[in-house]
């Protein structure tokens, strides 16, 4: 039996990766932590891919109406969505210790979304800090990368391996974390449309994205999602940015292939969290813009360096 460990106090919060290898560990590890939550009469979140969270409801029998399920293959399709339904979940249960299993990295995750899932898992511990609740988070050590596992222990600050939970020596401050995964973004291949763009010339950049979205595999509902991530974007590269920008339009090659808006101008992030927490009504538009864009697109980059702030925003083709 893996015991998860749990919060000792009001604003202690625990976030433990599960190392696991095979479904009977996922099962008794994970099970384990929602039955005892269950036990103790606390709120239980378990956001998990698809076949997990079948396995889990399974396993559970009757226990499993008294959880909120989630399928993590939606939720988490763009990372950028994770952590506002983290948050959201435990302010609807304010002043009981919520528990909560996330998954957001599983075999067959490309490369950018591993990137951006683990740049989530580091910004867990700013946005929960001082909140009374326990974030488990398991880890297919036989389907993923050797990287990607290490990365887990810098992102968590407990780890739970071969039925053990010890402290991460490996863990890392989430800023360093978030630096590190401001790698170089890859050129795009193929033919790219490319615009120049400053103060009054916003409504010219709706336009060119949507004239150059009409000739994609878009539907018409998804172009306008992206015209709008364009638009909310470029907007925010006037108001914060600098007052100009550089737009660029491109499609990926392949099934599946991807359509592609970057935007770059000479801002700054500062705040990690601008939209991943759900804004308020009182938000300056700059974060509302960005929480915007995370809900409209399926996966978002966010590259800030010194040479400037980049959005690469990625919407699905049929």
């Amino acid at each position: 039996m893996i015991t998860v460990p749990a919060t000792t106090g009001p604003g202690a919060f625990v976030h433990p990766a599960l190392f696991y290898a095979g479904i009977a560990e996922y099962v008794t590890g994970v099970g384990g932590f929602v039955r005892a939550a269950l036990s103790a009469g606390e709120p239980v979140l378990v956001a998990v891919p698809g076949p997990h969270l079948d396995a889990l409801r399974e396993s559970l029998g009757a226990s499993r109406t008294e959880v909120v399920w989630t399928d993590m293959t939606e939720l988490g399709r763009n990372p950028g969505r994770i952590l506002a339904a983290l948050q959201d979940f435990a302010d609807r249960h304010h002043g009981r210790a919520a528990r909560i299993v996330g998954e957001p990295i599983w075999p067959g995750r490309s490369p950018a979304e591993v990137l951006e899932a683990t740049r989530h898992e580091a910004l867990i511990n700013t946005a929960f800090a001082g909140r009374t609740a326990t974030i488990l988070c398991p880890y297919d050590v036989q389907g993923l990368e050797s990287a990607v596992v290490a990365d887990a222990r810098r992102t968590h600050p407990t780890l739970i391996e071969s039925g053990r939970d010890l402290p991460s020596a490996a863990y890392t401050d989430a800023s360093a974390v978030s630096a590190d995964c401001d790698r170089p973004l890859p050129e795009p291949d193929g033919e790219v449309l490319r615009l120049e763009y400053s103060h009054g010339e916003l409504a010219d950049v709706r336009a060119q994205a949507e004239s150059w979205a009409r000739g994609t595999a878009l539907t018409a509902a998804r172009r306008g999602d992206l015209v709008l991530a364009v638009s909310e974007a470029a907007a925010n590269s006037l108001a914060h940015g600098g007052g100009k920008g550089t737009l660029r339009l491109w499609t990926t090659a392949g099934p599946g292939s991807d359509v592609v808006a970057e935007v770059h101008d000479g801002g700054r992030l500062a705040d990690p969290l601008a939209g991943r927490r759900r804004p308020s009504l009182a938000s300056a538009r700059g974060g509302r813009g960005l929480w915007m864009i995370h809900q409209l697109c399926d996966l978002v980059e966010i590259r800030a360096t010194a040479g400037g702030f980049t959005l690469r925003l990625h919407v699905a083709t049929p």
